[in-house]
C-alpha cells in the first residue's frame, strides 16, 4: 500500500487500514471523481453513510477504480431515521444496492438514539445479524459515548469492532477513548482537521513548521499517534497526498502533550448527548 501505511487489528481479527477517507457533503460528479482519485493517490479506506447521499457516486468510482475489491475497505453508515431492527436491515440493503457491493467492510450505526436505549439495542441486533451472514464483515458505531457503549454491550452479543467520533486538536473525549481502548475498539475521527478549524491556529502552525509539515499533516499524525485512525477529506489531490505522506516523521512527546492538552476552540455543535 502507498506511503507505507499499515492496517490495524480489529477485537474479531479483521484487519482496517490506518488511514480512511471521508466524503460527507461530497455528491454527484465531483463524487465519482474524487473517490477515483483518492483511490488511485493511494487511499483504500473509503468512509460514506447513508446520509451523505453519495453511496451510488461510490459504488461507481469503486467500478472506475483499478484496485480490485477486496483491496478496498468499504464503510457506511444507518441513519437516525432509519434505526430499528427491520428499518435497518432494510437500510443496509438500500445500501448495498446503492455501492453495487455484494458486501461493506464495515456498518455503523450513525448516531445514538438518546433516551432510546432500547432502538440503539434493536438496530445492534440487525447489525449483528448482517455479520453473521457475511453481508458486513465489522460492525461498529459512530458518535457512542461511553454510557452509550455500556448499555449496548451489557444488552448484546457482539462488541463494536470500531466507534467513530469527532477528534482533533481541543476536542479529545477522554473517558469514552479510554473505554474503548480497555474493550478494545478501534476508534476512528471524523473533522480530524475540525473541518479545516485546525489550520489557521498558531500553536498547531509553530510545531508543524518544527516538523517541516503541514498542519494537516500534524494533526493526522497526532491521530495516528493516539492510536486513532483519522478520516480526512479533500478535493485536491496534492492534499489527498500530503494526508497520506505521514510516516516519515513521529512528533516529539512534549508536542503530543501540548497538543493533547489544548483547550477547545473550534469544531462542530453537533454533541452526542444532545443531537437528536
Amino acid at each position: 500500500m502507498a506511503y507505507n501505511q499499515y492496517d490495524i487489528k480489529l477485537n474479531n481479527g479483521n484487519k482496517i487500514p490506518s488511514i480512511g477517507f471521508g466524503t460527507s457533503l461530497v455528491t454527484g460528479e465531483t463524487c465519482i471523481n474524487i473517490i477515483e482519485k483518492a483511490i488511485e493517490v493511494g487511499y483504500r479506506h473509503i468512509d460514506t453513510a447513508s446520509a451523505y447521499k453519495n453511496e451510488v457516486e461510490i459504488g461507481q468510482a469503486i467500478k472506475r477504480s483499478k484496485v480490485s475489491r477486496e483491496n478496498l475497505f468499504i464503510t457506511s453508515k444507518v441513519w437516525k431515521d432509519s434505526m430499528g431492527y427491520e428499518n435497518t436491515l432494510q437500510s443496509f440493503e438500500n445500501t448495498l444496492k446503492n455501492l453495487d457491493l455484494e458486501y461493506v467492510d464495515l456498518f455503523l450505526i450513525h448516531w445514538p438514539k438518546n433516551k432510546d436505549d432500547k432502538l440503539n439495542i434493536e438496530t445492534w441486533k440487525a447489525l449483528e445479524k448482517l455479520y453473521k451472514e457475511g453481508k458486513a464483515k465489522n460492525i461498529g458505531v459512530s458518535n457512542f459515548l461511553k454510557r452509550h457503549l455500556e448499555v449496548l454491550i451489557d444488552n448484546s452479543e457482539i462488541i463494536p469492532t470500531v466507534n467513530q467520533i469527532e477528534f482533533h486538536p481541543g476536542l479529545i473525549r477522554k473517558e469514552t477513548i479510554e473505554f474503548c481502548k480497555e474493550k478494545d475498539i478501534v476508534l476512528e475521527a471524523w473533522a480530524p482537521l475540525g473541518k479545516g478549524k485546525m489550520l489557521s491556529n498558531e500553536i498547531l502552525i509553530s510545531i508543524a513548521r518544527k516538523y517541516n509539515k503541514s498542519v494537516a499533516q500534524l494533526c493526522l499524525k497526532w491521530c495516528l499517534q493516539n492510536d486513532i485512525i483519522p478520516l480526512p477529506k479533500s478535493e485536491k489531490e496534492e492534499r489527498m497526498r500530503q494526508n497520506l505522506d505521514l510516516f516519515d516523521f513521529e512528533i516529539e512527546k512534549e508536542d503530543m502533550n501540548t497538543i493533547n492538552n489544548m483547550e477547545f476552540f473550534a469544531g462542530s455543535d453537533m454533541d452526542p448527548n444532545t443531537f437528536n
